[in-house]
Order: C-alpha cells, then structure tokens, then sequence
C-alpha cells in the first residue's frame, strides 16, 4: 500500500489543531494507505528564550490556531515565569510508545499530551507526567521508563528528526505521501480533510 507519514510535534499547535483530520484520514482511509507516525523535533533545548516576545508570539498563534480549528487552549503557560519551551522529551515519548506498543497506541498517546499541554495546560516536558500519561493509557509504565531513558530511544527519536527533514518536512504539521512506486509529495501546513483527499486523488492521477 501508498505510505502516507503524519509528520508532527506534540508541543506544535498547528498539530494540535490537526489532531481532528488526523483522526479522520485514519478512521476513513486506513484500508487503503498505510498511515504512519513521525516527530518532527520543533524545538530543542535553549532555542526559545522564555520572554514576553515569546509569550506573544505563541499567544498569537494558538488563538490563530483555536480560530480555524474550534480546538481548546488553555493559556495558564504564559503565566509561568520560566518555562523551558524543549520538544524533545515529548516526541521521544511517543517514539519510546511507537516502538513498544505499535502505531495506533502511539498516535492515541500523542493525542493524550497534546490535550493536556494546550487544554489543561499541563507541563509535558516533565519525564515523570509522560510516564504518567503512559500509565493512565495503558498501565505498568516499567517498560515505559526503562525504554524512555535508553541510548536506544535517544536515537530513534533523532531518527525520526532527520527522516523528517529528509522527506522535505521541514514545518509541522506535513504530510507526506509515498506511492507504491516510491514516488514522494509533501505538503507542508495545516490541511483540511477535503484538501488531504484531494491531494491524495491528484497523486493518484499523476
């Protein structure tokens, strides 16, 4: 089957607003594409200086996002007096989820912390919440831990990084199509369901 990769970030608010057509390209499109999880690493450690530029940028965005989308925001962040603005614990959980329980959990658990960081505005940079969110989904977090602090999950999630950059998804959300040919098309942005499908049927003609 055509591979068509989400390529995403928890911590991503556009992705947040996606979540409602990622879920519906899933429920109606599943038996004829193979539809599949990558984390795109928006921000890394020290990259954005928590001030009030920043602040007003992000607020500007989430209630651009909370107008096109009708998806909740919680904006009990910008009250924080220091918050370290670091995506990369959050996507390698969801990897550290992919890789021990499939794709399906693992889109379940992206789901689950994008709505407490942008809903609840809960701090999902935290190990110990991301352990906790995996419990709550699934129970014993053991294995959930010992996998999350491993070299192993450390380079799976740089995988993830760098397919991402590799199939031109350098914005998030993207998606990328690949046809049973190989042949590769990513749009990057937010994107309708109807425009998701028409991209699908254009390739289809090409």
């Amino acid at each position: 089957m055509p591979v068509l990769y989400f390529v995403v970030d928890p911590m991503c608010s556009w992705c947040w607003g996606f979540v409602p057509v990622i879920e519906e390209v899933r429920q109606k499109l599943s038996d004829s594409y193979d539809i599949e999880l990558v984390m795109g690493g928006l921000r890394t450690k020290g990259e954005m200086p928590w001030d009030e530029k920043a602040k007003a940028y992000l607020r500007y965005q989430w209630r651009q996002v909370a107008e096109k989308t009708g998806q909740p925001f919680d904006e009990s962040l910008f009250e924080k007096a220091v918050f370290e603005y670091d995506t990369t614990p959050a996507c390698k959980a969801v990897v550290t989820v992919r890789e021990l329980l499939g794709r399906d959990a693992a889109f379940t658990y992206l789901h689950k912390l994008q709505h407490a960081f942008y809903a609840q505005g809960i701090d999902i940079t935290n190990s110990r919440l991301l352990q906790g969110f995996y419990e709550q989904l699934f129970g014993n977090s053991g294995k959930f831990a010992f996998f999350f602090l491993s070299e192993r999950a450390e380079t799976l999630t740089e995988h993830d990084f760098a397919k991402a950059r590799s199939m031109g998804a350098t914005s998030f959300p993207s998606v990328v199509l690949v046809d049973s040919a190989g042949h590769m098309v990513c749009q990057k942005g937010y994107r309708s369901y109807l425009e998701i499908e028409q991209l699908l049927k254009d390739a289809d003609n090409a």
